[in-house]
């Protein structure tokens, strides 16, 4: 069993090009990447995020989503 690396919403953020604050946002929404709490602490698993990411992978604009 391989460890899994967490990030901070600042690490997070960074890694997908988004700013913390939309991450913060989408949160409340109840939209993008899966995230997990850990009392008060809010971390994003780099595996999570990487699915989210190519979840949205696509080859055109005028692809539905």
């Amino acid at each position: 069993m391989t460890a899994e690396t967490y990030l901070t919403t600042n690490d997070a953020a960074a890694l997908i090009c988004l700013s913390r604050r939309t991450l913060e946002k989408w949160r409340v929404q109840g939209q993008g990447p899966t995230y997990r709490k850990f009392g008060k602490r809010v971390v994003y698993a780099v595996s999570d995020l990487r699915e989210w990411a190519d979840s949205r992978r696509r080859r055109s604009t005028s692809e539905a989503q």
